[in-house]
């Protein structure tokens, strides 16, 4: 169960910090699902700072302090189900990105649990 939780954290981490970046980097594709969401452009670094502050909880919580990396878990799936909601609000059902890492941080969560 331990190697379950290692692998499904580091694909949660490398998948926020690639969203945090992304965020940072304001990338194309970025723009336009925040426009689509109605997302304000000076949200991005916030947007992108939380994110990033998840991906180094979950890692620090995979180095040895298991409350970091529950706590950080947490917040990601808290995070990704106010983006998904955000997005059905002005009926963007283009939920498929938001929906995946949501699934991420859940399954790291439950695995970090179990563990």
């Amino acid at each position: 169960m331990f190697t379950a939780y290692v692998v499904v954290t580091l694909m949660a981490i490398a998948a926020n910090t690639f969203a945090a970046t992304a965020d940072f980097m304001r990338y194309k594709f970025v723009l336009i699902t925040a426009a689509k969401a109605g997302v304000p452009e000076s949200w991005l670094p916030m947007l992108g700072t939380l994110k990033a502050a998840g991906a180094l909880g979950l890692l620090v919580g995979l180095i040895g302090v298991p409350l970091i990396g529950t706590a950080a878990a947490v917040g990601l799936i808290l995070f990704f189900v106010g983006a998904i909601i955000t997005h059905l609000r002005v009926r963007d059902y283009s939920i498929g990105p938001a929906a995946a890492f949501l699934l991420l941080a859940v399954a790291a969560l439950v695995l970090g649990l179990v563990s």
